[in-house]
């Protein structure tokens, strides 16, 4: 598959393992089901690769198969400032298909991903119709708010530490991304460019998450050990140096 193509260009039918990895298929009747399957794409985005574009009126509603992905925008100097990240079973830009307005953000791969899209008229169907869905896009706007606020909470924290935690609890959350499980697979960079700090302060951060048994760094990415203390506020004096073994294995 030629990388030339635009991943619009490269959109193909979904396999039966990437359906599977679609939450929201689940909870439709059958009629229902097999109208959204014979809608449903994916592409097989490039780390680079852009998913939707800032200003670029919404075709799809997205989600995320596998890979990693990024929400961000452009400030009035040019300077890109990053939201999220998306991990699998993640579905996002269910606002923007509501009211089928332009895209408010950027959405790009990290790393190689497989992208999910439905129509925007199959999305508005499916409110139409189907009960288990719009309990689903309510889910996730509920979540999505209170996802929000928290990351309106970190932009006001000084502190680096606390950032981390709570931007990896956001990144942990069943409901917007229940494909993630107890492991994230994510890199050390990839994680610094989400939380807008240096690799070497981010390994700070994770190491002292660590030691205070939050999680596990494994080898690629991270384990999930204790998710309500990965929620709360996280004071710098349990915050202590990064090992070794810490910056060998995230990294791996």
């Amino acid at each position: 598959m030629s990388s030339d193509l635009s991943l619009h260009q490269r959109r193909r039918s979904p396999t039966a393992d990437e359906l599977a990895g679609i939450p929201w298929l689940a909870l439709l009747q059958p009629g229902e089901r097999s109208h959204a399957v014979a809608q449903l794409m994916v592409g097989d985005a490039l780390p680079g690769d852009h998913v939707c574009r800032l200003g670029k009126p919404v075709t799809y509603w997205f989600g995320v198969v596998e890979g990693l992905l990024k929400m961000s925008s452009d400030n009035a100097q040019g300077q890109s400032i990053t939201f999220s990240g998306l991990p699998p079973g993640g579905w996002f830009g269910e606002g923007t298909a509501l009211k089928r307005e332009a895209y408010r953000y950027n959405i790009q791969a990290l790393r190689k991903s497989v992208v999910a899209g439905l129509p925007v008229d199959t999305f508005h169907w499916l409110l139409d119709h189907s009960i288990g869905f719009n309990r689903f896009v309510m889910n996730q706007l509920n979540e999505r708010l209170g996802q929000f606020i928290a990351a309106r909470e970190i932009d006001r924290l000084n502190n680096p530490d606390v950032r981390v935690a709570r931007s990896l609890a956001a990144l942990f959350n069943p409901v917007l991304f229940p494909g993630v499980g107890e492991i994230l697979r994510i890199t050390q960079q990839e994680l610094a460019y989400l939380v807008g700090l240096s690799r070497q302060r981010v390994n700070e951060a994770l190491a002292a998450l660590e030691a205070q048994g939050s999680i596990r760094v494994e080898y690629g990415g991270l384990r999930i050990l204790d998710l309500g203390a990965l929620r709360s506020s996280v004071t710098s004096e349990t915050m202590g140096a990064p090992t070794m073994a810490t910056r060998h294995r995230l990294n791996a």
